[in-house]
């Protein structure tokens, strides 16, 4: 009876153990949980182009573009891919192409500092972009804590955006 009692015991608590690492699963996992899953991007235009009306600090492309497909995703744990496909120019002598070689994408965060509210961009690195204007980024980046309401911009080197997660 006493070996009975013993092996209840030591099963009980294997069992206690094995519920709490279970528990603690979601908690590691939710890292990599996505916070924003996008499958349009719309393009500077209209006032958005230039430095009259930037947003969340970021001015538009010195030009209206135009894009055919964005799309992509990012995770709590700051693991970010865009997908971009004819992202060009919408007017003037260069219309219909990309005259930039490379793009990188900011994530704009409205987040809170000593208590008060603000705005945190983080940028990528550079990405190649081709002339029909098709890019591949993916990358990690460090999200501030906390990211509410995260945008996404596809850019110029220097900043400037030429498309945004939005219809």
């Amino acid at each position: 009876m006493r070996i009975l009692k013993v092996k209840i015991a030591a099963f009980i608590l294997a069992l206690s153990l094995a519920v709490s690492l279970v528990a603690q699963v979601p908690v590691a996992a939710g890292k990599g949980k996505t916070i924003l899953e996008f499958d349009t991007m719309v393009a500077v235009t209209g006032p958005y182009v230039g430095t009259a009306n930037p947003i969340r600090g970021i001015n538009g492309g010195g030009l209206p573009w135009k894009i055919e497909n964005g799309n992509g995703e990012l995770q709590a744990n700051g693991h970010l891919e865009v997908h971009v496909r004819g992202l060009v120019l919408a007017a003037g002598p260069r219309a219909g192409t990309n005259p930039v070689a490379d793009f990188k994408a900011i994530v704009s965060c409205l987040s809170i500092s000593n208590g008060s509210p603000t705005t945190v961009n983080v940028s990528t690195g550079l990405f190649p972009a081709t002339m029909t204007g098709d890019a591949e980024i993916e990358t990690q980046i460090t999200l501030p804590s906390p990211c509410i309401a995260p945008l996404i911009f596809v850019t110029s080197p220097t900043g400037s955006w030429f498309a945004a997660t939005g219809d």
